[in-house]
């Protein structure tokens, strides 16, 4: 650490934070919030990068994969989605199996190692759907990982099916599921969700699901959207019970931190996160989490020209080139459908890092 940073960050009152930094203790609740309070952004992000290149150097993540969101219609409406749909909408929609097919089969045309789905909490779908659509993906593309189904779903499918979490994990494993993503998150603070999704499934719950996964062997990834109507105290609440999860089970892979889009939400008044706070947010959560591996900056979310600056504020992973989302998009993003490999890493190379291809869970591939 230079001397003309140790000195303006001591100046900021960072005394007690760099040491513990330093020497890579644990950071507290009130070191999280003397982060966020700072005003000097790069300060912070130096901390931040700190931890990242002690874990993983100067190399940089991303993955080639493809989204499928197989249905929007979902019987929760959360007020922050502008994706889901009621059943009779007359731009609701659900994939056959077939359809499924279909759409996978652009992996055919690029060295693609994930197929990503998720989609709504459809009220009739049974659980044969669901692990019909992995067998028949598995059999086709066997080498491809399957990463499918925010916990969220995979409780909703357990109590349509009237089976546990367990069971239905554990059937979805055996046709095929490789891993789960961290959707659904959210917030976890109860305040928060009776606002803007008062239906879904609770902290708590969220939490449970995602261990009862990394018990049976399944790994995830955790998320957090912010920028609505949660405090900062709310924030580092729900990374600290993330990292409790984690010294527990181990099981999650990485931590994305999800900036909130209004647009055509019912919290459309909510201004939504600035550029500034989702730097923050992203070195906070690298300094809180000391227990994940990698910090994910989804680009979809971000833009790929803050998720490119975001390297250097505790972010490892770049994500991958997509291929078709939709969640996001239904809420005005205005970024690409995909990025095509070598844009990714341009942008990692243009920021001074190492890029390196993975798998899902963060194996080396060779380009």
């Amino acid at each position: 650490m230079s001397n003309g940073m140790l000195s303006r960050l001591k100046r900021g009152g960072f005394d007690e934070v760099v040491e513990k930094v330093i020497q890579g203790e644990r950071l507290a609740l009130d070191d999280g919030l003397s982060l966020y309070r700072s005003d000097d952004l790069t300060a912070v992000g130096y901390l931040a990068n700190i931890v990242r290149e002690r874990k993983n150097g100067k190399r940089t993540y991303y993955i080639i994969n493809r989204h499928i969101n197989y249905t929007n219609v979902c019987v929760n409406r959360c007020a922050l989605c502008a994706f889901s749909r009621d059943p009779d909408a007359p731009d609701s929609y659900t994939m056959t199996l077939e359809e499924i097919i279909e759409a996978a089969k652009l992996v055919e045309d690029t060295p693609t190692t994930e197929i990503h789905i998720v989609g709504g909490l459809h009220p009739d779908l049974p659980l044969g759907y669901y692990t019909e659509m992995l067998s028949a993906l598995k059999e086709r593309y066997l080498e491809i990982h399957l990463q499918a189904f925010t916990v969220v779903e995979i409780a909703h499918m357990a109590e349509i099916a009237r089976r546990s979490v367990t069971e239905v994990l554990q059937e979805l494993r055996d046709a095929g599921l490789g891993s789960i993503p961290g959707g659904g998150a959210e917030i976890f603070a109860p305040r928060v969700r009776s606002i803007i999704c008062r239906k879904k499934i609770s902290g708590t719950q969220w939490l449970e699901t995602a261990r009862a996964a990394h018990q049976l062997g399944i790994r995830s990834n955790a998320t957090m959207l912010y920028g609505h109507v949660e405090t900062i105290e709310e924030r580092l609440h729900h990374m600290i019970a993330l990292r409790e999860v984690q010294d527990e089970t181990g099981g999650f892979m990485s931590f994305i931190p999800l900036p909130f889009h209004p647009a055509n939400t019912r919290l459309a008044e909510c201004a939504g996160p600035t550029g500034v706070d989702d730097l923050k947010t992203i070195a906070v959560s690298r300094l809180m989490l000391d227990n994940f591996d990698h910090i994910k900056s989804f680009w979809i979310m971000l833009g790929p020209k803050l998720a490119q600056v975001s390297l250097s504020f505790g972010a490892d992973d770049m994500n991958g080139t997509v291929a078709e989302e939709r969640i996001t998009h239904a809420a005005g993003a205005r970024t690409p459908q995909r990025l095509l490999p070598d844009e990714i890493v341009a942008l990692i190379r243009e920021a001074g890092r190492d890029p390196v291809r993975r798998d899902t869970v963060y194996n080396p591939v060779d380009a």
